[in-house]
């Protein structure tokens, strides 16, 4: 868990603002890394150390991927777009990253986990 939160906060010190990591997927756009925090700390303590074991992954897919994404518009409302990224780690362990680009085309990353 420090692991994370010490890669976390190097990306964070980069800026004065937001967080965010570019996208070799998306031209090298921004995604933001604030909502992974919040929605991290809304689980259990369990699924928290389960999700911040892909951490230092995500980001690295994220960063080199050119292959493309899951995608799923949110049908209630048709203003986000939700993709879902499947990545291994180094030990072969199949892992998802979902972002979600709002109606205003920004992305966030909101999660990674792995399937169950």
């Amino acid at each position: 868990m420090k692991k994370a939160f010490l890669v976390y906060d190097e990306i964070k010190k980069k800026t004065k603002r937001r967080p965010y990591i570019r996208s070799a997927y998306f031209k090298k756009e921004k995604i933001f890394l604030d909502y992974f925090r919040e929605h991290l700390f809304q689980k259990s303590q369990k699924e928290r150390m389960n999700r911040l074991r892909f951490f230092n992954a995500s980001l690295e897919l994220i960063k080199d991927s050119k292959v493309g994404p899951v995608e799923k518009v949110e049908s209630f409302e048709r203003k986000e777009i939700l993709y879902r990224f499947a990545g291994l780690t180094k030990e072969k362990n199949l892992f998802y990253v979902q972002i979600k680009e709002d109606k205003r085309k920004r992305k966030y990353m909101m999660s990674c986990f792995s399937p169950k």
